[in-house]
């Protein structure tokens, strides 16, 4: 369909709770594009619906490992162990890069681009991004986790 607009931190839209996808039609299929069309224009691993303007519960993650992307609609972190701290970044806040605490491990829930249920099991990295955008679906954003955040400078070559 589109790349959209990433809104970027300030945006009121990225604090709002986003609402339920009901229905599984066009308007769902025309959203979860709009998602794969602008994370692929650019360098990120995952993007919610509400950081395009789009305030439903819906995710993308692909950690461009050579898997199939991770479509999720309504998804909820069912289990969760372990705890990690890490470098998280956003594509809503570019040029910064936080220190956050997340599990280790969770099991997430949700339904596919055809309303099927379906489960994931995820650990490391997957785990961390299925938590950073399920958040996103909440209204938070990583930099209120963080344990310290820091500005991304590129090094100057001599």
């Amino acid at each position: 369909m589109a790349v959209r607009e990433i809104l970027q931190y300030g945006d009121n839209r990225l604090n709002t709770i986003c609402e339920p996808i009901k229905e599984f039609n066009e308007e769902v299929l025309d959203i979860i594009q709009d998602l794969k069309d602008t994370l692929y224009d650019g360098t990120g691993i995952g993007l919610a619906a509400p950081q395009i303007g789009i305030l439903k519960r819906a995710i993308l993650i692909d950690l461009r490992m050579g898997g199939e992307p991770i479509i999720l609609i309504n998804p909820e972190i069912v289990e969760s162990s372990g705890s990690e701290c890490d470098y998280e970044g956003c594509l809503s806040y570019v040029g910064y890069e936080g220190e956050v605490v997340r599990p280790t491990r969770v099991v997430v829930e949700g339904l596919n681009e055809n309303g099927e249920g379906i489960r994931y099991s995820a650990k490391g990295l997957l785990a961390r991004a299925f938590c950073h955008e399920i958040d996103h679906l909440d209204g938070i954003l990583y930099m209120s986790k963080a344990d310290s955040m820091y500005e991304l400078v590129e090094e100057e070559e001599e």
